[in-house]
């Protein structure tokens, strides 16, 4: 292959004439598989004498081709995807390294370190046994370039196995790897700290690399004093690095993201990880003692006290301002310190020094600073989203100071609690500037549910909030009135109770004033804390009732100024307290939510339409749209709210429907699917709630269809219930359209003939065949036939019981649907067919909880009273003989029906004390009890215990062989099968009883040797169950 015009041709794809660019994409398409190319590729990649920009150029094809192309797995393959030839395979794998090694950009080196790791992930070892060899080689090579490659290459091969439970192949990359990292990082740490940057760089490498195994287990090797003694020092080293002025940039922000602090944030990282999951022996789950109780114990005594003395110290030189940290090293020295407070043995040594953590570390953080001074003045939305958006900043040491003291308030309160309280006090007592005082209120805010639930502060917040936080309302700092907002929705939000009217009102005032604020944060702080007042204060609602249009009006200007999904919050509770008020306006309220939901969709695909897809990794991707997919989520789930709250006016609710439709249509033209759940979800509300299908939501039905064709198959959980609502309440439509017909009928063979589909999705298959079989009576007699093949094919099939039971449905739906066509059907279809199904269906019958729910009760007993209307010259010669026991099976059901509607009441009654059940418990706040230094397991540790238990499990069931006897369906049985309330059907009407009478007299006539056998051989117990049965039909009782 001509590696100039090959260069050459790569060169046309970043033109700036679009038509040149297009055909060079279009070539380099043609040719891409053919052999050869990639091994092209990578000498143009290798060679110097080419242009920076193409070698770049492919270096991304190359990492999208190997990405996607080097396994390919035949069933799923896309035309596209070509397999990469095998002679490239091995071309790629002989010289990765080598070029790796060579990389003239760093640029360049994330994408061959990305080729790298796939290759790893499929190749080693079976077929790339020299790989450790090879990366050995590199680090001992003594060349600098080569040593950063191996570091590189070791990375990846880290990252390959990260999340992998089964303890194969990392062990092996550790055990053979590691020693040499931890030897060179060593080495590298005798050369005093300078502004070169291949020392840091490989030494963040190589801690990341330790880091990164961690993530999942800890090996035998890293476990042993051979391995963890070296790499603790080497950490500790790093820790207590001091990096002189002229190392990093003097600039604070470029300081954050220099080498060698990004090695020390690797370092803070590493030993909070050893610690965390595998080195706190009281706060270990129970299947993990086995495997590192030992070492939870040598560590907690060896190591964690050396690295609370270590940070301890940096904190200390931090205070004092003879040391700087970076935020990403507070935030982990924040993490560390969080989970030092649960073991009795870590709390023993941070006991001593919270309060001056506290005091001088945490109420820092907490203050207002210069910076948050420039980000409030410069990007108010910013400020908003660092300050009041819990996902936003998580890893920022506001995050990691907060957390610490909300673990201090909750599991050390007889300690910590009241001190910090004090602390807090004495600042808003003594003539504290303004930072100082927001920093008090910011941590009364963070602390306001467990304040107002301790049974000695609670009762004085009033006289707090008229001492500190109402005047602060009026204060010059537009932060200070901003806080004092914050405050007051947050103990509002739990609970305070006024013992003054006059207080309430004093406040209510303040925030309705607050409203008006010339500050966007104060406005936005100030909207929320009135949502908890109307939501508290019936004396608030009332007075805000008026005029709910407008504040509701301001919420909205306030969510498209800054998409904080706090604010799509805010109008949802908003909507539940004023919904009669909110009725004249639900239509153009809806109409304005519809608009920025479309503003924010449009944005999110606009952002992703201009991004480079090929030159971006998945991470980039994601954050770059989540803002704007969450804000539109958020939108969407308000807009369900309305819906809610206008069900009872059905003229208000079309119209609603209509504004609404068109946003539905929008996110499934441009498919964008994060947002189909939402979708899919008004459309199933509005649908169910009119029980009517709009002519204007028929193309909805459409482009799901077409979407289940193409990009959207994997998502039938979601369409399913808006499905199921066209064909119930659009059986019209769909009796008069045999198309329509024809695509709800091929989306249900998909589901149940697509191996690449579960359970879940044939089970929702076999819902969406009930629904067509329950709607369309007289209207699929042309689908009978491959309906029923599908049945009988999947009679045994599945992994659970429940999709057994899904598809047995289907089955006697057909029975339901037309006896005789569906009993010959099955018989034309496979001889002994129809007595295979009868055999299944009976043997549920006649097992306990194989037909659990009332729904398979009743339908079953429908069903075969239809069977005992039959024409004696219509049964199959295969079930003739065993007919009469059709009145047996029949009666069976009907003895466990009573229990079985009894158990839903039971349930739909359970469902509704649930919501009405107060679940905010103060135990779960706070620590009142027990010993104050003691070990402490609470919820958030049986949380950690039973994910840990189900892990395991999982791990042992994915590691156990499996015989080729075993009933795989038994051998995972689900949980039990439960009701499902939301599942309506014309059925549920139906009187059993008086059908099964009149099938019993029509069977009497028509089959009358039959009906003789039938009632013989009946058992006293049975006659009994058919008197009950005939004495309950004469009463004429209800369905339910």
């Amino acid at each position: 292959m001509d590696l100039q015009a090959l260069a050459g041709l790569f060169a046309t794809t970043y033109n700036a004439d679009p038509n040149i660019q297009k055909a060079g994409e279009l070539q380099i398409r043609k040719i891409g598989a053919q052999e050869g190319m990639l091994t092209a590729i990578l000498q143009i990649i290798a060679s110097d004498s080419v242009d920076l920009s193409t070698r770049q150029a492919c270096s991304v094809y190359l990492k999208n081709r190997v990405h996607t192309a080097y396994i390919v797995d035949t069933p799923t393959t896309r035309p596209e995807q070509v397999p990469i030839a095998q002679s490239d395979r091995d071309a790629l794998k002989s010289a990765i390294l080598r070029v790796l090694a060579a990389s003239p950009s760093r640029t360049i080196t994330v994408q061959l370190g990305a080729i790298l790791k796939d290759l790893i992930s499929h190749d080693f070892p079976e077929r790339w046994s020299g790989l450790l060899d090879s990366i050995n080689a590199l680090l001992n090579s003594g060349d600098i370039r080569e040593v950063g490659a191996g570091c590189v290459a070791a990375l990846e091969c880290a990252r390959a196995f990260r999340y992998r439970q089964s303890k194969d192949y990392l062990p092996l990359i550790v055990e053979k790897v590691f020693p040499t990292l931890v030897t060179i990082a060593g080495g590298m740490l005798n050369t005093p700290p300078s502004a070169a940057q291949e020392i840091p760089s490989m030494l963040h490498l190589i801690l990341k690399t330790y880091r990164t195994s961690l993530i999942v287990n800890l090996s035998v090797h890293q476990q042993s004093a051979e391995s963890l003694v070296p790499w603790g020092r080497l950490l500790f080293q790093v820790v207590n690095l001091s990096l002189p002025s002229n190392a990093v940039p003097e600039n604070e922000e470029e300081r954050e993201k220099s080498e060698w602090w990004k090695a020390k944030k690797w370092a803070y990282a590493t030993l909070g990880r050893l610690f965390h999951r595998f080195g706190n022996p009281s706060q270990l789950p129970s299947p993990m003692q086995k495997e590192y109780g030992e070492f939870a114990n040598h560590f907690v005594t060896a190591f964690a006290p050396e690295i609370f003395k270590v940070y301890l110290h940096q904190v200390e030189l931090y205070i004092s301002k003879q040391a700087w940290l970076s935020k990403k090293c507070q935030y982990q020295i924040f993490q560390f310190f969080t989970a030092c407070i649960k073991p009795k043995s870590t709390w023993i040594l941070l006991k001593p020094h919270v309060d001056s953590l506290v005091s001088n570390f945490v109420f820092p953080q907490l203050c207002f600073t210069p910076a948050d001074q420039e980000l409030w003045a410069s990007d108010p939305v910013e400020y908003l989203r660092a300050s009041i958006d819990e996902y936003e900043n998580v890893s920022s040491p506001v995050a990691g100071a907060t957390s610490f003291i909300l673990s201090l308030a909750s599991v050390r309160t007889k300690i910590a609690f009241l001190p910090m309280l004090n602390l807090v006090n004495e600042i808003l007592r003594s003539n504290a500037a303004p930072p100082q005082k927001f920093g008090a209120l910011n941590i009364t805010a963070a602390l306001g549910p467990f304040i107002m639930r301790h049974p000695e502060v609670k009762g004085s917040m009033e006289d707090f909030m008229m001492r500190h936080v109402l005047p602060e309302f009026t204060a010059s700092e537009p932060y200070m009135r901003a806080i004092a907002c914050e405050v007051l929705g947050t103990v509002v939000k739990h609970n305070l109770e006024w013992s003054n009217p006059e207080n309430l009102i004093l406040h209510s005032n303040a925030v309705a004033t607050a409203l008006d604020d010339p500050e966007l944060p104060v406005r936005v702080q100030a909207v929320l804390a009135l949502t908890h007042m109307v939501t508290a204060y019936e004396s608030v609602r009332t007075a805000v009732s008026p005029r709910v249009g407008e504040v509701i009006r301001r919420l909205l200007k306030l969510s498209d100024e800054t998409d904080l999904d706090l604010l799509n919050s805010s109008m949802e509770s908003m909507v539940e307290q004023f919904q009669d008020e909110l009725l004249p306006v639900a239509t153009e309220l809806t109409g304005r939510l519809c608009e920025s939901y479309l503003r924010l969709a449009r944005e999110g695909l606009a952002q992703v339409g201009e991004m480079n897809l090929d030159n971006v990794d998945i991470d980039t991707l994601l954050d770059t749209d989540e803002d704007k997919v969450y804000g539109a989520m958020g939108v969407a789930k308000t807009i369900s709210t309305i819906v809610s709250s206008v069900d009872t006016n059905k003229e208000i609710l079309r119209q609603v429907q209509e504004v609404i439709i068109p946003i539905i249509r929008f996110t499934l033209e441009n498919k964008l699917i994060d947002l189909f759940d939402n979708m899919y979800e008004l459309v199933d509300s509005l649908t169910f709630k009119l029980a009517s299908i709009s002519p204007n939501m028929w193309p909805v039905f459409e482009l799901t269809y077409s979407l289940f064709k193409s990009d959207a198959i994997d998502f039938v959980d979601e369409m399913l219930t808006s499905l199921d609502n066209f064909v119930s309440y659009g059986a019209d439509v769909f009796k008069a359209r045999p198309d329509y017909r024809q695509k709800v009928l091929d989306i249900y063979e998909t589901a149940m003939t697509n191996k690449d589909f579960g359970d879940s999705d044939k089970i929702n298959g076999c819902k969406l065949a009930e629904a067509v079989l329950l709607n369309l009576a007289g209207h699929i007699d042309d689908h009978l036939q491959s309906i029923i093949k599908i049945g009988i094919d999947n009679i045994d099939g599945g992994n659970t019981y429940t999709f057994k039971l899904a598809n047995l449905i289907v089955l006697i739906n057909t029975v339901f649907y037309n006896p005789t066509a569906a009993l010959h059907l099955m018989e034309n279809y496979k001889p002994g067919a129809a007595r295979l199904f009868f055999d299944t269906w009976f043997k549920a019958i006649n097992t306990e909880d194989k037909l659990p729910r009332v729904h398979d009760k009743k339908l079953s007993l429908l069903a075969l009273s239809k069977l005992l209307e039959m024409e004696g010259a219509m049964i199959p010669p295969s079930l003739r003989e065993g007919w009469y026991g059709i009145v047996g099976g029949a009666l069976v059901i009907f003895k466990s029906l009573p229990q079985a509607i009894t158990k839903r009441k039971a349930l739909e009654q359970s469902l509704i004390d649930e919501e009405d059940e107060d679940i905010d418990d103060d135990a779960r706040y706070l620590n009142l009890e027990g010993e104050d230094d003691e070990d402490v397991w609470d919820e958030d540790s049986a949380y950690l215990e039973m994910l840990a238990n189900e892990s395991a499990r999982l791990r042992a069931r994915s590691e156990k062989p499996t015989d080729p006897g075993d009933d795989v369906s038994e051998e995972s049985e689900e949980s039990e099968i439960e009701e499902e309330l939301g599942f309506f059907s014309f059925i549920d009407a139906i009187n059993p009883y008086t059908t099964f009478k009149h099938a019993l007299l029509a069977f009497q006539i028509k089959n009358p040797a039959l009906y003789q056998a039938a009632t013989t051989v009946l058992s006293v117990e049975q006659q009994t169950v058919l008197m009950e049965v005939m004495s309950l039909a004469e009463t004429q009782l209800p369905a339910q």
